[in-house]
Protein backbone atom coordinates (compact mmCIF):
# COMPACT_ATOMS: atom_id res chain seq x y z
CA UNK A 1 0.00 0.00 0.00
CA UNK A 2 2.42 2.66 1.22
CA UNK A 3 0.31 5.64 0.19
CA UNK A 4 -2.99 6.82 1.64
CA UNK A 5 -4.08 9.06 -1.22
CA UNK A 6 -7.74 9.72 -1.70
CA UNK A 7 -8.82 9.55 -5.31
CA UNK A 8 -10.91 11.91 -7.38
CA UNK A 9 -14.68 12.08 -7.54
CA UNK A 10 -17.41 10.93 -5.20
CA UNK A 11 -15.73 7.57 -4.53
CA UNK A 12 -12.29 9.13 -4.02
CA UNK A 13 -12.25 8.74 -0.21
CA UNK A 14 -12.46 4.95 -0.68
CA UNK A 15 -9.45 4.71 -3.02
CA UNK A 16 -6.93 3.78 -0.26
CA UNK A 17 -9.16 0.88 0.83
CA UNK A 18 -9.35 -0.90 -2.55
CA UNK A 19 -7.90 -4.39 -2.14
CA UNK A 20 -8.20 -7.56 -0.08
CA UNK A 21 -7.40 -7.18 3.60
CA UNK A 22 -7.16 -9.34 6.73
CA UNK A 23 -7.44 -8.06 10.30
CA UNK A 24 -5.23 -8.27 13.33
CA UNK A 25 -6.74 -7.53 16.73
CA UNK A 26 -5.75 -4.05 17.88
CA UNK A 27 -8.13 -3.19 20.68
CA UNK A 28 -9.84 -4.39 23.80
CA UNK A 29 -12.75 -6.80 23.89
CA UNK A 30 -13.59 -10.02 22.07
CA UNK A 31 -14.83 -8.33 18.88
CA UNK A 32 -11.41 -6.72 18.39
CA UNK A 33 -9.72 -10.12 18.47
CA UNK A 34 -12.07 -11.83 16.01
CA UNK A 35 -10.51 -12.34 12.58
CA UNK A 36 -12.08 -10.45 9.69
CA UNK A 37 -11.46 -10.35 5.95
CA UNK A 38 -12.49 -7.25 3.97
CA UNK A 39 -12.46 -6.92 0.22
CA UNK A 40 -13.13 -3.53 -1.39
CA UNK A 41 -13.48 -3.47 -5.16
CA UNK A 42 -15.01 -1.21 -7.80
CA UNK A 43 -18.52 -2.25 -8.78
CA UNK A 44 -19.05 -0.51 -12.10
CA UNK A 45 -18.06 3.15 -12.24
CA UNK A 46 -20.45 4.44 -9.57
CA UNK A 47 -19.99 2.07 -6.63
CA UNK A 48 -17.45 0.30 -4.46
CA UNK A 49 -18.46 -3.10 -3.11
CA UNK A 50 -17.34 -4.36 0.28
CA UNK A 51 -17.49 -8.03 1.22
CA UNK A 52 -16.54 -8.85 4.79
CA UNK A 53 -16.52 -12.11 6.70
CA UNK A 54 -15.89 -12.62 10.40
CA UNK A 55 -14.83 -15.94 11.90
CA UNK A 56 -12.09 -18.53 11.99
CA UNK A 57 -11.86 -18.84 8.18
CA UNK A 58 -12.68 -16.52 5.28
CA UNK A 59 -16.20 -16.87 3.90
CA UNK A 60 -17.56 -18.52 7.03
CA UNK A 61 -19.39 -17.09 10.04
CA UNK A 62 -20.88 -13.61 10.06
CA UNK A 63 -20.88 -11.92 6.66
CA UNK A 64 -21.58 -8.46 5.26
CA UNK A 65 -22.04 -7.03 1.80
CA UNK A 66 -22.08 -3.26 1.40
CA UNK A 67 -22.19 -0.83 -1.49
CA UNK A 68 -20.73 2.65 -1.31
CA UNK A 69 -21.93 5.23 -3.82
CA UNK A 70 -23.33 8.68 -4.25
CA UNK A 71 -26.90 9.37 -3.13
CA UNK A 72 -27.82 12.96 -3.82
CA UNK A 73 -24.79 15.03 -2.90
CA UNK A 74 -23.32 12.62 -0.31
CA UNK A 75 -21.22 9.49 -0.39
CA UNK A 76 -23.48 6.85 1.17
CA UNK A 77 -23.24 3.18 2.13
CA UNK A 78 -25.89 0.47 2.17
CA UNK A 79 -24.98 -2.59 4.26
CA UNK A 80 -26.62 -6.02 4.43
CA UNK A 81 -25.55 -8.72 6.90
CA UNK A 82 -26.01 -12.47 7.11
CA UNK A 83 -28.17 -12.14 10.23
CA UNK A 84 -30.78 -10.21 8.23
CA UNK A 85 -29.88 -6.72 9.41
CA UNK A 86 -29.25 -3.73 7.21
CA UNK A 87 -28.04 -0.19 7.66
CA UNK A 88 -27.43 2.94 5.67
CA UNK A 89 -25.10 5.82 6.47
CA UNK A 90 -23.20 8.76 5.05
CA UNK A 91 -19.67 10.07 4.87
CA UNK A 92 -18.83 12.07 7.99
CA UNK A 93 -15.91 13.69 9.77
CA UNK A 94 -13.38 11.45 11.51
CA UNK A 95 -10.62 14.04 11.87
CA UNK A 96 -10.81 13.73 15.67
CA UNK A 97 -9.17 10.31 15.18
CA UNK A 98 -6.77 11.07 12.31
CA UNK A 99 -6.49 13.91 9.77
CA UNK A 100 -6.80 11.45 6.87
CA UNK A 101 -9.63 9.38 8.34
CA UNK A 102 -12.52 8.16 6.22
CA UNK A 103 -15.59 7.96 8.44
CA UNK A 104 -19.24 7.03 7.97
CA UNK A 105 -22.12 7.54 10.39
CA UNK A 106 -25.38 5.61 10.54
CA UNK A 107 -28.43 5.74 12.78
CA UNK A 108 -28.72 2.28 14.35
CA UNK A 109 -31.27 0.85 16.81
CA UNK A 110 -28.79 1.51 19.66
CA UNK A 111 -28.14 5.09 18.51
CA UNK A 112 -25.73 6.93 16.24
CA UNK A 113 -22.78 4.76 15.22
CA UNK A 114 -19.73 5.43 13.11
CA UNK A 115 -17.05 3.39 11.42
CA UNK A 116 -13.70 4.99 10.76
CA UNK A 117 -10.73 3.97 8.59
CA UNK A 118 -7.29 5.62 8.74
CA UNK A 119 -3.75 4.72 7.68
CA UNK A 120 -1.27 2.93 9.92
CA UNK A 121 1.93 4.81 10.77
CA UNK A 122 4.00 2.46 8.59
CA UNK A 123 1.64 2.98 5.62
CA UNK A 124 1.24 -0.75 5.13
CA UNK A 125 -2.39 -0.99 6.14
CA UNK A 126 -5.18 0.75 7.95
CA UNK A 127 -7.00 0.85 11.24
CA UNK A 128 -10.76 0.32 11.44
CA UNK A 129 -12.94 1.14 14.44
CA UNK A 130 -16.63 1.03 15.23
CA UNK A 131 -17.97 3.47 17.80
CA UNK A 132 -21.32 4.51 19.22
CA UNK A 133 -22.20 8.05 20.26
CA UNK A 134 -22.74 8.56 23.99
CA UNK A 135 -23.26 11.77 25.98
CA UNK A 136 -19.53 12.24 26.61
CA UNK A 137 -18.40 11.51 23.03
CA UNK A 138 -17.67 8.35 21.05
CA UNK A 139 -17.46 4.95 22.77
CA UNK A 140 -15.24 2.53 20.83
CA UNK A 141 -16.11 -1.15 20.96
CA UNK A 142 -14.03 -2.56 18.10
CA UNK A 143 -10.59 -1.79 16.72
CA UNK A 144 -8.76 -3.75 14.02
CA UNK A 145 -5.54 -3.24 12.12
CA UNK A 146 -5.69 -4.49 8.52
CA UNK A 147 -2.92 -5.59 6.20
CA UNK A 148 -3.06 -6.75 2.59
CA UNK A 149 -4.16 -10.35 2.28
Amino acid sequence: MGDWKKGRGALGPLHPLIGRWVSEGAGPGPASNMKCWRSFEPFGKDYVRLEASWGPTEGMGYREIALFGKAGARLTFWSFTSDGKRSQGVLSDGSDIHPQAVAFEAQMPAGLARMVYWPTDDGEGFFFVVEIRIKSGWNRFLKHRYRLN
